[in-house]
């Protein structure tokens, strides 16, 4: 499990910007956003790196959570 904080989520498009993003990263099995509290958590094998890479890329800057 990844755990992202994302920034510049405000409203239902962003989630579904974001969980797109996400979902096209090989091994993202499931996309959970959570918009009040800024956070992302994805389930799967999928790669952190490039699911940091494709939600960043879609103008939302994501960072692993420790």
């Amino acid at each position: 499990m990844l755990k992202l904080k994302v920034e510049e989520m405000s409203c239902g498009h962003c989630v579904k910007a974001v969980t797109e993003a996400a979902n096209t990263v090989p091994d993202v099995d499931k996309v959970e956003v959570d918009l009040e509290g800024g956070l992302v958590t994805v389930t799967g094998n999928a790669d952190s790196a490039a699911v940091i890479s494709a939600i960043s890329e879609a103008g939302y800057p994501a960072q692993k959570v420790a």
